[in-house]
């Protein structure tokens, strides 16, 4: 089985869509259980799941991924842009989902008191599932995909040069000849040839300055 290599544009975008898709998946599902003692809910078993006690995990999950892959189908300005914005964006996952291994009663304490429609945080006892851990995984594989972006970029090839941006060419004797991009915008496949290897279709500006027509 082939290696996944981080650096080149697939191995990127197949680490953005696993990463974020744990984040994703991870979400809706519960992080935190506890049990709290509280005037209002009593003696009573708590939980909180990835999107109650780390509110933005889902959101930043998906402009990761859009960034991943924008940065696959950009030019090489906008492509470095993308990668330092889906760093970012793994840091403050990594923000969010560390918050809530390093205090998971303080997050489901917030989620608590809001049950009540309280502000603030209710005193519990609270214990993290297995779900955040995977989502740190999901951030872990997003700052791979960044950091292997990044590196392997400068290897990366355009959208292609021929179909980037609109340039007018010379003929033989100076007169406009349609770049392959008007020839797209007319409905003609500049893809194709004739028989004797030229281009399939013949621009109209150079048809009108022949002889007899």
């Amino acid at each position: 089985m082939r290696r996944l290599d981080p650096t080149t544009k697939s191995g990127v975008v197949l680490l953005a869509l696993l990463g974020a898709g744990l984040l994703l998946v991870s979400g809706s599902r519960t992080w935190v259980t506890g049990t709290v003692d509280d005037a209002v809910l009593g003696a009573s078993r708590i939980t909180g799941t990835g999107t109650q006690v780390a509110s933005g995990v889902v959101a930043l999950a998906l402009a990761a991924l859009a960034a991943a892959i924008a940065s696959t189908t950009s030019g090489r300005g906008v492509r470095r842009v993308t990668l330092v914005l889906l760093l970012l964006v793994a840091v403050a996952e990594a923000f969010f989902v560390g918050r809530v291994l390093l205090d998971p009663s303080g997050v489901l304490g917030s989620v608590a008191a809001a049950s009540t429609g309280r502000t603030g945080t209710i005193e519990t006892r609270a214990a993290v599932t297995a779900w955040p851990w995977l989502a740190l995984v999901g951030v872990v594989l997003l700052v791979a995909c960044a950091v292997g972006g990044w590196v392997g970029s400068r290897r990366w090839q355009g959208l292609g040069a021929r179909y980037e941006t609109p340039t007018d060419r010379a003929g033989a004797r100076g007169q406009r000849v349609a770049s392959d991009w008007d020839r797209l915008d007319a409905g003609e496949d500049p893809t194709s040839t004739g028989a004797d290897g030229s281009a399939g279709s013949e621009d109209p500006a150079t048809r009108d300055e022949r002889p007899g027509t």
